[in-house]
């Protein structure tokens, strides 16, 4: 399948969630604990719903036919820096990596830009570990400037 044709985005649907969460199992690199355990999967579930009921947050999916082969998450989010223009925040960009350098995380980027100018945005912005340079390159190509530091904290 060509994926420039044949790629589909969508909001997420709750059967794609087996999916999405293979998807984040499988990333050696992200370090998020992610597994498809059974035991895990009212986390995930939990999480889905409170990002679907949510007017600010989309997830979405990038399928193949039947298969979903990536994944990312919009927040609108709004603060009074800039004179209050909304920004999207895309986060968990994930394509699966049997289908890597198809073009189908660029489609993802381009689709999530659009969404962003549908709602105003002023701006897109995301982060990515910084141990992924091939991402970060592929993300200038796109148009993105490195322009901050990132920082976590984690609480558990």
């Amino acid at each position: 399948m060509d994926a420039t044709t044949d790629l589909e985005i969508r909001k997420a649907a709750r059967t794609d969630l087996p999916a999405i969460i293979a998807l984040f199992a499988a990333d050696s690199v992200g370090g998020h604990d992610d597994t498809t355990a059974t035991e895990a999967f009212s986390d995930y579930l939990a999480a889905f719903e409170r990002i679907e009921a949510s007017e600010l947050q989309t997830l979405y999916v990038a399928r193949l036919g039947d298969d979903v082969v990536g994944t990312f998450q919009t927040t609108l989010l709004t603060s009074l820096p800039g004179r209050g223009q909304p920004r999207l925040l895309v986060e968990a960009v994930q394509t699966r990596e049997d289908v890597r350098g198809r073009g189908i995380g660029e489609r993802m980027m381009l689709y999530a830009i659009e969404r962003a100018r549908e709602r105003g945005a002023a701006k897109v912005q995301l982060s990515s570990n910084a141990t992924r340079a091939a991402a970060h390159r592929f993300y200038e190509r796109l148009g993105f400037v490195r322009s901050h530091f990132g920082f976590h904290m984690p609480l558990k």
